[in-house]
């Protein structure tokens, strides 16, 4: 994601400096104008606004706080947007650790794949203070179709969440409803184009059904992603002390699909044709 939206703070005018944990990635970038860091520590110091997108929880702590992280130099005054999908715990961490910085600190997850994000399309999730969200404001806009201000950090974090575990919850339904109807020998074609006409379907169906019926296709939001997803949704949810239990299900399908079927790179959609493989049913 972050490697097809970089490009649009270049054409917009900025400069922009960055760091890629793999340093290939880094190159088309470079090609663009972008300065490239070494470090965490180098991009940091080189701006005034930081943008971080990382795959987890982990990756982040490590970004921010290790021996050459985002805060082991000076950031006085750095405003740091971290668009990553993480628990609002961890998100609550890093702002501490960015205030005790003397610098400060939104999260910004975004709604939007890889197609949305080259065009400036996405939506972000802010939480904050007002302030610095209209100070982000501007770039943000380069980005985004949306800004939605949720409230204080960690509420950006928290409605990515809320967003993203229905989205969960449909595609493991989807599969259940397909593999249904296989099993009185439906077609998937019928199945789907029936469910994406009818007031069952999602808004993202109709494009999606290429994937589910085997086109191979750019996978947009992989099955490891949605299990780290809905494993920080179910963290957050103990925390508060809610119990969950749909969402407890449909992990365990996509866990058991990334386990058994070594799906964890697959499109997460394609969890359909791994329940009818798991029910023994022949893929139409």
């Amino acid at each position: 994601m972050g490697s097809v939206m970089a490009p649009l703070f270049i054409e917009a005018g900025h400069q922009l400096t960055v760091f890629n944990r793999n340093k290939d990635k880094t190159e088309a970038l470079r090609e663009q104008g972008a300065m490239i860091a070494s470090s965490p520590a180098e991009a940091s110091q080189a701006s005034e606004y930081v943008f971080t997108m990382l795959s987890d929880d982990a990756a982040a702590e490590s970004v921010f706080l290790s021996e050459q992280g985002l805060l082991s130099t000076e950031v006085k005054d750095k405003l740091f947007i971290d668009m990553s999908t993480l628990k609002p715990s961890t998100v609550t961490m890093l702002a501490k650790k960015v205030s005790d910085a003397s610098a400060y600190f939104i999260d910004a997850p975004v709604s939007g794949t890889v197609a949305p994000a080259a065009k400036g399309q996405l939506m972000f999730f802010c939480g904050g203070a007002s302030e610095q969200i209209e100070r982000a404001r501007p770039l943000l806009d380069i980005l985004s179709r949306r800004i939605i201000h949720a409230g204080d950090i960690g509420s950006g974090s928290l409605l990515k969440l809320v967003v993203n575990l229905p989205l969960a919850i449909y595609w493991q339904a989807l599969a259940e409803a397909v593999s249904l109807g296989s099993s009185g020998d439906l077609s998937d074609e019928i199945m789907l184009d029936a469910i994406a006409d009818s007031s069952a379907a999602l808004a993202v169906l109709k494009m999606k059904i290429p994937v589910m019926l085997g086109e191979d296709l750019p996978v947009a939001f992989d099955m490891n992603s949605m299990v780290k997803d809905l494993k920080s949704i179910l963290v957050t949810a103990d925390e508060s002390g809610l119990r969950l239990p749909t969402t407890t299900s449909a992990l365990n399908v996509y866990i058991k699909a990334i386990e058994e079927g070594g799906m964890g790179q697959d499109d997460a959609v394609k969890v359909l044709s791994f329940m009818k493989t798991l029910e023994g049913i022949k893929t139409s």
